[in-house]
């Protein structure tokens, strides 16, 4: 499963690294409403909501499916203005005249994305010009509470005003908490973003989506970016340009913008505890398979507790040694098992930290 981004005759100097003062707000408005997500924000989650305004504490809430059950488009909003190429601002205000720019239907279908609409990344979904997609839209923000479908009812109803009532909302989180996370957070953007443009320049891309994370690769042949995570998705740069926007308070998400007729955008996280060799979706994969069977987990007890051979294995179990070397394989080939020689005997063992990584492992999976 990947999210793949074909570049196609995209020039170099097409390529831009710039930090994003609204997608960081949004990132901030997220782990505020998903303080699980991001264990090493907590602290900062305490403090914020514990001086947080009530007013602006009950806003926060009326329309946080624009930053909680996704991360909405509407915070990179630069990726959807013509030509495909525009960049960030500078400053939030700056970003916020460019979310201004979005044409009402642009930014109604971007704010109900929390639809998952099977059609994200091809053309037709218009839910203001469908009436189907527009009742769809009601009734899946019913299933998040009343304040939802009033918040839902008001978009469709009356874009014009809504986008007023969110630029007032982001003017106000920037005034009350975020102006000193952007104060803390730019510099060290920045450098990164000049450190990704210094590779860009003299090692080419490759080098510099290697750098972004090791789950994001270039097959140069077919001129094809691919992010490795739990979901599909296609997308192109066509005649426009790829953005990369690195976040401070993003670990573990690594996002891709991948809307039908928008610059594609790659979300990373910098400064992420990520491991030197985090498993791919595929390796996940394998391991979860593998730990599921029955027979499996009884030979991953033993296996945990000390070494065996097969023949042990197998009368330990009461099974043959073909059966036991089959699942031996199943487990080796998804790198939970060791093996080593001693005499004429093969002893294998559990590789424990493999194993006791795996639940945080799935999860970041899960949530890149």
């Amino acid at each position: 499963m990947s999210v793949c981004i074909d570049i196609t005759g995209l020039r170099p100097e097409r390529v831009a690294v710039v930090p994003s003062p609204l997608a960081e707000l949004g990132m901030a408005l997220h782990a505020l409403s998903e303080p699980g997500h991001h264990p090493g924000l907590q602290g900062w989650v305490t403090g914020v909501t514990a001086r947080l305004d009530p007013y602006l504490a009950d806003r926060m809430c009326e329309a946080d499916f624009l930053w909680r059950t996704t991360f909405s488009d509407l915070f990179l909003p630069y990726a959807g203005l013509p030509g495909r190429d525009t960049l960030p601002g500078a400053t939030l205000a700056e970003e916020l005249d460019l979310l201004d720019k979005l044409t009402d239907e642009q930014f109604v279908n971007a704010a109900t994305e929390f639809m998952c609409t099977p059609g994200y990344d091809a053309p037709g979904l218009d839910v203001l010009a469908d009436p189907a997609q527009h009742r769809r839209a009601l009734d899946l923000a019913a299933s998040r509470g009343p304040r939802q479908v009033h918040f839902t009812r008001r978009l469709l109803d009356d874009p014009p005003a809504v986008r007023a009532w969110l630029r007032q909302f982001l003017q106000d989180c920037q005034e009350a908490f975020f102006a000193d996370v952007w104060a803390r957070v730019s510099l060290p953007l920045a450098a990164d973003a000049r450190h990704k443009t210094d590779l860009l320049r003299r090692r080419g891309l490759a080098e510099a989506l290697a750098s972004v994370s090791s789950a994001v690769s270039l097959d140069e042949d077919s001129a094809q970016i691919s992010v490795d995570k739990m979901a599909h998705g296609r997308t192109t740069t066509a005649d426009g340009g790829l953005l990369l926007v690195p976040t401070s308070l993003g670990w573990p998400h690594l996002m891709v913008l991948h809307r039908y007729g928008w610059q594609p955008v790659l979300h990373y996280p910098v400064g992420s505890p990520e491991l030197a060799s985090p498993p791919s979706v595929e390796q996940l994969t394998l391991r979860i398979t593998a730990l599921s069977h029955p027979v499996r987990m009884r030979i991953s007890r033993l296996l945990a507790r000390s070494a065996y051979t097969t023949s042990e294995i197998a009368q330990s179990l009461g099974m043959t040694a073909p059966e036991i070397s089959r699942h031996l394989g199943v487990l080796k080939k998804a790198s939970l098992i060791t093996t080593r020689r001693r005499g004429r005997y093969v002893l294998h063992q559990l590789d424990v930290t493999v194993v006791a990584r795996l639940g945080s492992d799935f999860l970041e999976g899960l949530l890149r």
